[in-house]
């Protein structure tokens, strides 16, 4: 399994790509009208959207309070120092869970069997792998520092005992978390924008060129949303 790990994390951001992707495969529904009525489509739009944007708190909240460096070092499992504080006191993968409750969200969103029942247990497991290469390479450099780290907090579960202490002690970085998170979060809600009008026309009342527009002015709105940010960034004017 280490050996899969270190392997699936030099490619793993081209995962994320793939993933996306495959949401549009057809795939028979989740949801559908003989089971859940006429506005079958309520039920994967709510409980998708709730998912996949608690994954994306988990992930803004991580980053806000401490973050770790998971970019590796020459698309190696790499670490200077073992990060313990912020959310990492209450999980040891918290960007990890925050991934998967975003991509488990949108697979629900887009009610795909093929999503939800294929893609995701396999990228489930590609994360566990991934999570047992980085666990060896801290382990072999860290000793019993890391081991007496993960006999505290739990590797998938978020404990939320003493979590208003930690938010409470910390200052949340609202500039590290938007410089850090602007990739994901275009291709995140540019993915939510295309799933909700192009799975859902119910939602423009099957009106077609009110749909195309919409989807055109959100991926407008966000790519200059993603451009601004990136300017700022490249250019200085908005740091860490």
């Amino acid at each position: 399994m280490i050996a899969i790990g270190n392997f699936f994390f030099k490619y793993r951001n081209f995962l994320f790509i793939f993933l996306y992707f495959a949401l549009f495969i057809p795939s028979p529904r989740i949801f559908t009208t003989d089971n859940f009525g006429e506005h079958y489509y309520l039920w994967p739009i709510c409980i998708g959207l709730f998912i996949t944007v608690l994954g994306q708190a988990i992930r803004g909240a991580t980053i806000g309070l401490a973050y770790i460096v998971r970019g590796g070092k020459d698309k190696k499992v790499y670490a200077e120092e073992l990060v313990t504080e912020g959310i990492f006191n209450h999980g040891r993968n918290p960007l990890y869970v925050g991934n998967i409750l975003m991509l488990v969200g949108v697979g629900i969103l887009s009610n795909s069997i093929i999503y939800v029942f294929i893609f995701i247990p396999l990228f489930l497991f590609i994360y566990q792998a991934i999570v047992l290469a980085e666990e060896n390479f801290l382990r072999n450099k860290f000793g019993e520092q890391f081991d007496e780290y993960c006999a505290r907090v739990n590797r998938w579960w978020i404990s939320l005992t003493g979590i208003g202490k930690t938010f409470g002690s910390m200052k949340f970085n609202a500039k590290r978390w938007i410089l850090k998170e602007y990739n994901t979060q275009f291709v995140w809600l540019a993915g939510i924008a295309a799933i909700l009008l192009l799975n859902y026309p119910h939602l423009t009342e099957n009106d077609t060129d009110f749909r195309n527009a919409l989807l055109t002015g959100a991926f407008i709105a966000l790519a200059l949303g993603y451009i601004l940010v990136r300017w700022l960034k490249k250019s200085g004017r908005m740091v860490e």
